[in-house]
C-alpha cells in the first residue's frame, strides 16, 4: 500500500516538505506509514503501537483526532515531502493543547529510511512557532523514555529545558524505563529565534 496522498492542508517545512493535516482523509496512506513502522516504533511508544494495526481502527482514531483539530484540542499532522502532485508520508506530530492551561505537549516520530534528515527538528520547530505565535500557548512540554537519545537530542536542540526524570514512568509489556520531561516557555522560544533568526 502506497503511503502518497493529495492533500487539502498544508504547512510548509521548506521546499521539500510540510506538515499536513492527518485526518480520515488519509487513513490508507497513514495506516501504510504505521504498519511500516510499528515494530519499531514499539520501543519508544508503551501505549502504542504494541500490536499491529487495522486499517479500520487506523481511519477511527484519524477521525477523533480531526473532531480534536476542529475543537482546538488536538494539532494532528503528518510529515510529508513532496512527491510528484502529491505527498508522501514519512512520520507523525501533534500537539495536545490544554486551553484553559495555554500549555500543549508535543511528540513526534518518522519513518526509519528518513531519520537523520532534519525532518523533525524542522517539524517541530513549525508547531512551535504555531504554538506560541497564532495559538498563543505559553508552555510546551515534551517527553521521551530517558534512553531515547534522538528525541532527546532534539528537544535539547531546540532549547527546552530537562526539568526532571520520572523513574519506571514508561510501562513497556516486559520492562519500565524512566521518561524524561522537557519544558519550553514562550519567552524562551521568542528569544532563542530572535537570536537565531
Amino acid at each position: 500500500m502506497s503511503t502518497a496522498t493529495a492533500a487539502l492542508f498544508t504547512l510548509p517545512l521548506g521546499d521539500d516538505a510540510a506538515l499536513v493535516l492527518r485526518t480520515a482523509a488519509i487513513a490508507d496512506a497513514h495506516f501504510a506509514l504505521v504498519e511500516a513502522n510499528y515494530r519499531r516504533l514499539a520501543q519508544w511508544f508503551p501505549d502504542a503501537f504494541q500490536e499491529p494495526p487495522v486499517l479500520e481502527v487506523t481511519r477511527a482514531n484519524l477521525a477523533e483526532g480531526g473532531q480534536g483539530w476542529l475543537d482546538g484540542s488536538l494539532l494532528p499532522l503528518s510529515i510529508a515531502l513532496k512527491e510528484g502532485d502529491g505527498w508522501r508520508l514519512v512520520g507523525w506530530a501533534q500537539l495536545i493543547i490544554n486551553k484553559a492551561m495555554r500549555s500543549g505537549e508535543v511528540g513526534y516520530w518518522l519513518d526509519a529510511d528518513f531519520v537523520g534528515r532534519g525532518l523533525v527538528t524542522r517539524t517541530v520547530t513549525a508547531i512551535l512557532d504555531h504554538a506560541f505565535g497564532q495559538l498563543g500557548l505559553e508552555r510546551i512540554g515534551l517527553t521521551a523514555t530517558a534512553d531515547n537519545l534522538r528525541s532527546r537530542s532534539v528537544a535539547e536542540r531546540l532549547g527546552f529545558t530537562l526539568e526532571g526524570v520520572v523513574r519506571e514512568a514508561a510501562a513497556f509489556p516486559t520492562e519500565r524505563r524512566d521518561v524524561a520531561l522537557y519544558g519550553l516557555l514562550a519567552r524562551e522560544w521568542r528569544k532563542s529565534v530572535e537570536q537565531t533568526r
